[in-house]
């Protein structure tokens, strides 16, 4: 299920609006040593009322052959690399080899692969700087022996081969295998295996003879080993470097999925959780804040206690030095990831950790699942003799490359949040209050009539969401609940009186463009801010603020603003306010026959629309406020 991960508390309820993405499960069809698994063309199971925006759609031309044509997408894209498909013999599937067009004789070769639908790992790091080779299988299916020899046949040199693959049995055993058919067979250059196991889930018990899973951190191993073999160096050099950093590279990640394919409830998360669906360490129900979540996850990967997972040999005394990678499984929005990080980089400020490179993006996926994870290399102290040093190590990744799948990422240190923010002072901040006075005729009706409306935007927001699913983007219910939510914190915080309406309108027009943003608080603040300033000018001839100088007033700043709800409302404002909520409840309901001139609704079909029969959100909520402030029952759809 599609989670939005942030540090605001969600109860389900709220969350429905935003679930829009679902996780596929995916089933094997055929004999798995024949890597035949296949991507069925599968739908995701949402809620009825928002089926229609949570659909997920796969796109192919045939499921058996995405993989191919995928790889052949990638060298129209980079023409350095080419795609060997040749082989068409009793297997299912063809070589599925990306691969360099010219790879280096005097360079040791890099080769990784495995199941595909972990894109951009591992055919988009193949490229000048990184791997020579990428060998795909199926989804989530290992490649077979066949297909990795024709790797290494097509890579191989003198200088030799290395070989870098997460630690899945399949991906493991098929590698391995084809490493000593190419050497039996007496192919050229030496080649070895290293099997990468970074999760830190998966406790030693629990391992057992199989050991750890391997996950993101496989790519910050054959990076820096790539980087190294690039300079040089030779396969007794590069393969030493790939261990050391696979021996000090720690992942954890915790994917979201789909509740009715999985063992996971749709409010769900398993911290520690496979790319594959794997079970991880433990759920977590509901899900908790951002923070609490990079706290749970950054400490179980630092832990020197815990004798199951202390994997990593940190010290947390202060000096350690650490990479960290930020990796979107597949779909986290860029919004949430830049949060992820940000949250991640000051927990470890925080823990005393010396953070020396930020890497954030889409480096290993999961195809679409909603998830990331976080992976720390541990860096060799400044008198370590073990091994490349740490600026060694920091040296060979930030070495450019010309694989499409590597993410730019600062070569500088780190500017914490406090550092990189904006001056304080710099800050423009409307000013509400106010030199002139105006009361309210009843201070106390007045605030509670403005809480009884932000309680009745609060209590229709579902509606005005479903009403704007159709008729626009889907957001006009959220945002009008967040500036009501901003006006009962603006009465709790006591800013919001009725001792004098100017100030209180100002502060009004202050949350409707600070709270609510888009369009819709941009006409709600232009509204209050011209209201306020009538006020003003009315404060000359009067101390108290009456209806007929709300009358007045309102008529002057609908001048400013032209707003259809609006302008039925205070044209019949002088008549009483009874008859001002009825005429905005009108003007909303004949908003149906209306075709949308303006923002997104425009956009939408006009006949569906006309089918739907809704009236505009933007009046509908106009026409629940104005009920609100006068008590009375607020209009249906």
């Amino acid at each position: 299920m599609r989670l939005v991960l942030s540090n605001e508390e969600q109860e389900p309820a709220q969350m429905d609006p935003v679930i829009t993405l679902r996780t596929p499960a995916f089933a094997a069809a055929g004999p798995a040593d024949h890597g035949t698994a296949m991507l069925p063309f599968l739908f995701p199971h949402p809620p009825a009322d928002i089926k229609a925006q949570c659909r997920c759609i796969h796109l192919t031309n045939d499921s058996a052959t995405l993989v191919i044509d995928s790889l052949k997408g990638l060298c129209l894209l980079n023409p350095h690399v080419r795609v060997d498909e040749k082989y068409k013999g009793w297997i299912a599937n063809r070589f599925d080899v990306l691969y360099k067009r010219n790879p280096p004789q005097d360079q040791v070769s890099l080769i990784s692969g495995g199941g595909s639908g972990h894109e951009p790992a591992h055919a988009g790091f193949v490229g000048d700087g990184m791997l020579s080779a990428a060998v795909c299988g199926n989804i989530f299916a290992s490649p077979n022996a066949v297909q990795i020899r024709k790797a290494i046949e097509l890579v191989g040199n003198p200088k030799g081969t290395l070989i870098v693959v997460k630690n899945y049995t399949g991906d493991a055993l098929n590698f391995g295998l084809a490493s000593e058919q190419y050497k039996a067979a007496g192919g050229t250059g030496d080649v070895r295996v290293l099997i990468v196991g970074d999760d830190v889930a998966v406790g030693r018990t629990q391992g057992g003879i199989v050991g750890r899973r391997g996950l993101a951190g496989t790519i910050l191993v054959y990076k820096i080993a790539a980087a190294l073999s690039r300079s040089g160096a030779s396969l007794d050099e590069v393969e030493a470097t790939a261990k050391q950093v696979a021996e000090n590279t720690g992942t954890i990640g915790v994917p979201g999925t789909e509740e009715a394919e999985s063992h996971l409830g749709g409010d769900e998360i398993e911290l520690g959780m496979g790319i594959h669906n794997e079970p991880g360490n433990q759920r977590l129900k509901p899900l908790p804040k951002l923070s609490k979540l990079i706290d749970q996850m950054l400490a179980m990967l630092t832990s020197t206690t815990d004798k199951e997972r202390s994997f990593v040999p940190f010290q947390n005394d202060g000096n350690d030095e650490v990479v960290l990678l930020v990796n979107n499984l597949g779909a986290i929005s860029e919004l949430e990831m830049g949060a992820i990080a940000g949250e991640a980089v000051s927990w470890l400020k925080n823990h005393n950790f010396k953070t020396r490179r930020v890497l954030v993006g889409t480096y290993m996926t999961s195809l679409n699942m909603p998830g990331f994870s976080l992976t720390l290399l541990l860096l060799p102290r400044p008198n370590s003799n073990d091994g490349s040093s740490g600026a060694k190590l920091l040296e060979l990744l930030d070495e450019p490359t010309e694989a499409p799948g590597w993410k730019w990422h600062s070569r500088s240190e780190l500017a914490f949040a406090d550092e990189a923010s904006a001056s304080k002072e710099s800050e423009t901040k409307l000013n509400t209050e106010s030199s002139e006075s105006l009361r309210a005729e009843d201070p106390k009706a007045f605030v509670e009539a403005i809480k009884r409306a932000a309680n009745e935007v609060i209590t229709a927001e579902p509606e005005i969401t479903r009403q704007d699913q159709i008729a626009g983007d889907g957001d006009a219910g959220l945002t009008l609940k967040a500036g009501a939510e901003g006006v009962l914190k603006a009465i709790s915080d006591g800013r919001l009186t009725g001792d004098n309406v100017i100030s209180s309108v100002m502060t009004l027009a202050q949350v409707a463009d600070e709270r609510m943003g888009g369009t819709s608080g941009a006409l709600y603040s232009i509204f209050l801010s011209a209201l306020a300033k009538g006020l003003k000018d009315a404060a000359s001839s009067s101390s108290t603020a009456d209806l007929g100088v709300w009358a007045k007033t309102a008529a002057a700043a609908l001048t400013t603003l032209q707003k259809y709800p609006l302008t039925a409302f205070v044209e019949a404002l002088p008549n009483g306010l009874l008859g001002a909520v009825d005429a905005a409840k009108k003007a909303a309901d004949e908003t149906k026959k209306l075709s949308a001139k303006a923002g997104r609704a425009a956009y939408v079909n006009q006949e569906d629309l006309a089918k739907a029969n809704v009236p505009d959100p933007g009046a509908f909520g106009v026409a629940v406020i104005v009920a609100g402030l006068a008590g009375v029952e607020s209009p249906k759809a």
